[in-house]
């Protein structure tokens, strides 16, 4: 009887050790450390196999010139915020990771999305729920696929077997921490498993051509759980936010192959599913029946796309000895340089203020174009004089109080006309070269706080 060998693995980063470490050398952090048993059988004795016999012709190098290049070919589903972030759709053979906190609705999307694929053969794989529990949520929701397949089980080996069968041309697992391999005898969501459930998926996706989802969980700091080499292994790695108490969700992409990674995707939450929002903008500005102080509009770019969102703040005497400084939504260091810059170049008393500031819909934002935003939003609760629900701002503020140009303006400008606002507060150095014609909505243009100052209060 062979002697059954073992190893530690780090669970954060997937680094090894044949020793207990108590602090890893690799990502920092302590206690990480978990003895695991190693493959059984030889390394790259993987559960998938192609079909055919298989003799295979040797890679040879080849000048960059004489490298054959054709473009990768896309899905385009019936989800318009999907392709949107996936860079224009689903490329065949991609393995494509997605995460999110628990409720969220990743199962929901992924099953909506499957249920959407006419004309795919979709099989759609769970370890969490029982096939019962998967039709149950499907009866709620209203597209049908006579070709959706639904598996409860978490035995890869078993899955490529019905896959064999099946020859699905779309796949999806929720989720990959529950996945377990014959051949790693640690137990299912570590590393050891983890590793080689996704190599045996990315093997079969490469080599068949079909584009496989995986579901992960995250852990307490919004990280994808698992080792940090199970995002180096996919494709595309896609974060499903938002507050699960609320009805709006938000896609966003950190590592993409084939396409940006700057693009978004909102959608809402409904009985009956996920509905793809087409302008979030008109969803992130509050409808209001009176002007209120301390709201202000901002112009910002998310990838290709405009946005205005509702920027609010709240400035008032501090009750303590040591003024508050809180943010949601908004980068709190930034926050801390605006109010460093109103003091000093605006002349404003900020330093015993309570400063709260709330960047609306749930949005998490770190474009410096919505620094005038914020500047005027917190201008108008220290002043206690509203700001008219007509005006909107896209400009970086600098340390000398100047205010900068920003990407992507005329995007910007069209976002504001075409949701009805009269006047944009932009950099006068913003707008060179650009036809100021073309535009109904009144440009304002401004080089210093001063100057905002002075046309807004």
């Amino acid at each position: 009887m062979a002697k059954v060998k073992t190893t530690f693995f780090c669970q954060n980063c997937g680094a090894q050790s044949p020793k207990w470490l108590g602090k890893c050398p690799a990502c920092g952090e302590w206690n990480t450390y978990v003895e695991e048993i190693l493959q059984k059988e030889e390394t790259g004795k993987g559960s998938w196999k192609p079909q055919g016999s298989g003799l295979k012709k040797s890679n040879t190098p080849k000048k960059i010139d004489e490298v054959n290049y054709e473009e990768q070919p896309r899905w385009v589903t019936s989800d318009p915020e999907l392709d949107r972030v996936l860079g224009g759709g689903i490329v065949a053979g991609s393995l494509v990771l997605i995460g999110g906190e628990p409720g969220i609705g990743k199962s929901t999307l992924m099953l909506q999305i499957a249920l959407t694929l006419k004309g795919k053969k979709v099989l759609y794989v769970s370890g969490e729920e029982s096939e019962a529990q998967i039709k149950m949520r499907a009866d709620r929701m209203s597209a049908k696929n006579p070709d959706c397949y639904v598996l409860s089980e978490t035995n890869t080996q078993q899955i490529f077997q019905q896959i064999e069968i099946l020859k699905p041309d779309f796949l999806v697992i929720d989720s990959i921490q529950t996945l377990s391999s014959q051949y790693v005898e640690s137990a299912a969501g570590s590393v050891s498993q983890v590793r080689e459930c996704t190599a045996e998926l990315m093997k079969f996706a490469k080599e068949t051509g079909t584009p496989v989802f995986l579901i992960g969980h995250i852990t307490k700091d919004g990280s994808i759980a698992g080792p940090k080499v199970l995002e180096h292994m996919v494709d595309t790695v896609l974060q499903f936010e938002g507050d699960r108490h609320l009805t709006y969700r938000i896609l966003r992409t950190s590592k993409n192959r084939f396409g940006s990674t700057h693009e978004l995707g909102i959608y809402e939450m409904r009985a009956e599913g996920l509905r793809s929002v087409a302008n979030p903008s008109e969803i992130l500005l509050t409808q209001r029946e009176e002007v209120l102080n301390g709201v202000a509009i901002g112009a910002m770019m998310e990838g290709n796309r405009p946005l205005l969102i509702e920027i609010q703040s709240l400035v008032s005497p501090a009750t303590y000895g040591t003024p508050q400084r809180s943010s949601t939504g908004h980068d709190a260091k930034r926050l801390n340089m605006l109010l460093a810059v109103l003091e000093k170049r605006g002349g404003m008393r900020l330093g015993q203020q309570d400063v709260f500031l709330n960047v609306a819909g749930g949005l998490r934002v770190d474009d410096p174009g919505l620094d005038l935003a914020v500047c005027a939003s917190l201008i108008s609760s220290y002043e206690d004089t509203p700001v008219s629900e007509q005006i909107c701002f896209a400009g970086e503020v600098g340390l000398g109080g100047e205010i900068r140009a920003v990407s992507r303006i005329e995007n910007r400008i069209a976002e504001a006309e075409k949701l009805g606002f009269k006047k944009i507060v932009v950099s006068k150095y913003a707008v060179k070269g650009l036809d100021l014609n073309k535009f109904k909505i009144q440009i304002l243009q401004v080089s210093k706080l001063e100057e905002m100052y002075q046309l807004i209060f």
